[in-house]
């Protein structure tokens, strides 16, 4: 009985009961007492009503018997009204509170306080009222049988008829004469309103009990009975039941619950096969997993280990962990552990022992704590994972770097390690000294870029970055001597960070030679030269010549020289002692010893200047020269002098090979001439240098540019031209090869990046 009650006390179907027959119980109690009230009110607004207009009924009925005094006709009025049922009491006072006319004989000519019940509500004001509300006149007052009584209380006014000769005479200063009391019973009245509430209240309580009974109904058998079969089916599904469902077909709330409790019950069992599935994985992980794991308690005793130890050591449950795969007699020092116990984070060591076998094995301990609900630490994993190779490689790998160390130290060119972000010196083999004149400790930790000229610090700073191979960088030595290199930029780690390892090669002596070697060319040209070069300054000497034997002449024979005649052949003078200068300067510079500097050159002005200078090589040979050059071409960067020798020296076998082919046919041939022509081909401009003469021999094409390889006679060419263009096109960053002529000849084409451009570059020239 009591489990019943404590079930009801808490079941939902009881609550919803209670609280809505509560909230039902409230809304009809509200509503029957208002409308008890609305009926009350409604019976006393008629009962005054009907009352009021009988007081003004006697009031009016009694006027004219007044007007005529005539004290018998009022008292029989009074006494026939008075006879109507519920009228208790008609009374007519005076001024003074005396009884003048009543339907009860015993009452008249009695005088009453004037500040009683009915005399009050105008009286308790000096002067007292003379105009008052319907509810300021009446009053509800018990009789003595118990019943109420309703009274309204009337004034009579003074008429403008009372205070003449023909009535009985009233001063017209008194507003008031009297007042008019008709109280009735509302005995009855109780009645019908005692009638009315307990029909109301009957009606109520049949209501409440009609409604809480088919809400009771509703309860039980749309809300108890399917919550009590969805709690059935949620109770199956605590235990472990999945398959069975509460299969409720409806399409209310409830069903949709229904329905949710059904999908819950089937996303558990996936959820529950899936956890059994990553259970096994898990243990089967740890049974598997390829390292040392145990689970320890504070007494290091194995609680716990996987396949791994117990194939490898072949445990016993309750062995110390420190006895079975360290062989020890005691715990060790320090022990990760017992740190995990004390502190319950994790540990790490590095510990060591001797294999069954005997060998040496070596191990990374790691330890994390294991803790119950209460986050108590009740158990310690110990995960050993042997590095017995990887120390071996440790070892070997110290081996290797102190080899490769004592490789770079020895390295006979010089080797910096470099910051690539600030370009500082990390470090530096010991031969930098033999180059440099630096000891590597007065190198390390300053700028690489001390080592070069500081106007080429930015360009430097810039590039150093992005360039593999620099060539012909030029470098200061500590003496304060330029040097010449060629420099090499590999990205690589040094000590665990990426540096820049730059490898560089001094060419000083290299390059002096070539200069040696280029300076003998120049002057090889020139010697090549000297009688285009003598003819071609003949011509300003004998216009010079002609002139000042011309003044002496008539100096001589004092005849005056007209002024027009004089400034026309002084102006040519002039004009020819200028040429004649260029012409000299031209040879001085293309003689003169300069070292490689790259500028912004126009191709086409460069041609037009070597030509320049070996126009009249060609001109006394009678070889014909044809230009095609491009109107507009990018500049490309060059070294303008080194360049026009290049195409002097194409020039030059353009011409010996027109003169060889002269020889072979024993006479000067008709048509033959030499094309100079230029273009822009996309992000290069090319330059093409034809001829129509003997040609290459099939296969000597890439040959003509080794050193010392002619195709002259002996005692016609060194070998070296070509292959000094060549050695000069590649310090402009370009390219030169031979190709057959169209014209039985040979053309040499040139091919150079436009200014600024980094495409294809594989060196940079300081």
């Amino acid at each position: 009985m009591g489990r019943s009650i404590i079930s009801l006390h808490h079941s939902l179907v009881t609550r919803l009961i209670l609280t809505v027959g509560l909230v039902l119980l409230a809304s009809l109690s509200v509503w029957a007492y208002l409308h008890i009230e609305d009926q009350k009110s409604r019976l006393m607004e008629h009962i005054v009503a009907g009352t009021d207009r009988l007081t003004n009924t006697i009031r009016l009925g009694t006027h004219y018997a007044m007007m005529l005094n005539s004290r018998d006709d009022i008292t029989q009025i009074i006494t026939n009204v008075g006879r109507q049922k519920r009228i208790e009491n008609i009374r007519i006072y005076n001024k003074q509170g005396q009884i003048k006319f009543s339907n009860r004989g015993e009452e008249v000519e009695q005088v009453t306080n004037i500040e009683n019940e009915a005399c009050y509500v105008c009286h308790r004001t000096d002067p007292p009222l003379d105009r008052l509300n319907l509810d300021q006149r009446m009053r509800i007052f018990r009789a003595p049988e118990g019943h109420r009584m309703l009274g309204i209380i009337t004034p009579i006014a003074n008429e403008t008829g009372c205070d003449s000769g023909e009535c009985h005479f009233h001063p017209k200063d008194k507003k008031i004469l009297g007042a008019l009391d008709l109280v009735v019973s509302l005995a009855d009245t109780d009645k019908e309103i005692a009638a009315v509430e307990r029909n109301i209240i009957t009606f109520t309580a049949s209501i409440f009990l009609v409604t809480s009974g088919i809400i009771l109904v509703f309860l039980l058998r749309f809300v108890n009975r399917p919550i009590r079969r969805m709690v059935d089916g949620t109770l199956r599904i605590a235990k472990g039941d999945y398959t069975t469902r509460i299969g409720m077909q409806r399409k209310d709330e409830m069903g949709f619950l229904a329905g949710a409790i059904d999908r819950m019950g089937e996303a558990i069992a996936e959820q529950q096969a899936a956890l059994n599935k990553q259970r096994d994985e898990y243990q089967e992980l740890f049974e598997r997993v390829p390292c040392l794991i145990t689970v320890q308690d504070r007494q290091f005793n194995l609680l716990r280990y996987n396949r791994e130890f117990a194939k490898r050591f072949a445990p016993q449950p309750g062995d110390k962990c420190y006895r079975a795969y360290k062989g020890r007699d005691c715990k060790c020092e320090p022990c990760p552990v017992e740190n995990t116990f004390r502190d319950g984070k994790s540990h790490y060591a590095e510990e060591n022992g001797i294999n069954k076998d005997g060998t040496q094995s070596y191990w990374i301990v790691r330890t994390s704590p294991i803790r119950d609900a209460e986050g108590n630490i009740v158990a310690a994993m110990e995960i050993s994972h042997d590095i017995t190779e990887r120390r071996q490689l440790e070892v070997d790998l110290e081996k290797s770097e102190n080899k490769y160390h004592a490789i770079f130290s020895n390295i006979p060119n010089p080797v910096f390690v470099l910051d690539p972000d600030t370009l500082t010196i990390l470090d530096c083999n010991m031969n930098v000294a033999d180059v440099y004149g630096y000891g590597a400790d007065e190198l390390v930790g300053t700028s690489f870029l001390r080592l070069f000229p500081e106007q080429d610090h930015p360009r430097l700073g810039t590039v150093m970055a992005d360039a593999r191979a620099m060539h012909q960088l030029r470098q200061t030595h500590k003496s304060g001597r330029t040097i010449y290199v060629n420099m090499h930029v590999s990205p690589s780690e040094y000590s665990g960070k990426k540096v820049l390892l730059v490898t560089t090669n001094d060419i000083t002596q290299r390059l002096e030679a070539e200069q040696q070697l280029i300076q003998a060319s120049k002057m090889a040209t020139l010697g090549e030269m000297a009688t285009g070069v003598a003819h071609e300054l003949n011509q300003p000497l004998s216009v010079i010549k002609t002139t000042s034997s011309f003044f002496m002449r008539k100096i001589a024979r004092d005849e005056p020289i007209e002024g027009q005649t004089l400034a026309t052949m002084l102006t040519k003078v002039d004009s020819n002692v200028d040429r004649a200068t260029r012409i000299i300067d031209h040879m001085r510079q293309f003689a003169r010893k300069s070292d490689m500097a790259l500028q912004r050159v126009c191709v086409n002005a460069v041609l037009q200047s070597a030509f320049e200078i070996f126009s009249q090589q060609l001109k006394v040979r009678g070889i014909a020269v044809n230009w095609a050059l491009a109107e507009t071409l990018p500049r490309i960067e060059a070294d303008a002098q080194r360049l026009e020798q290049v195409f002097i020296n194409l020039l030059i076998n353009a011409r010996d090979a027109i003169e060889e082919k002269w020889q072979s046919m024993g006479k000067p041939g008709e048509g033959d001439h030499i094309t100079i022509s230029s273009r822009q081909e996309g992000e290069r401009v090319a330059c093409l240098i034809c001829d129509t003469g003997v040609g290459i021999r099939p296969g000597m094409e890439e040959k003509i540019f080794e050193p010392f390889f002619t195709t002259k006679e002996v005692g016609k060419g060194t070998g070296l031209g070509l292959s000094i263009s060549y050695g000069i096109v590649q310090e402009c960053r370009g390219t030169i090869r031979c190709l057959p002529g169209r014209e039985n000849g040979t053309c040499f084409e040139l091919t150079f990046p436009l200014a600024g451009e980094e495409g294809g570059r594989e060196a940079g020239t300081a």
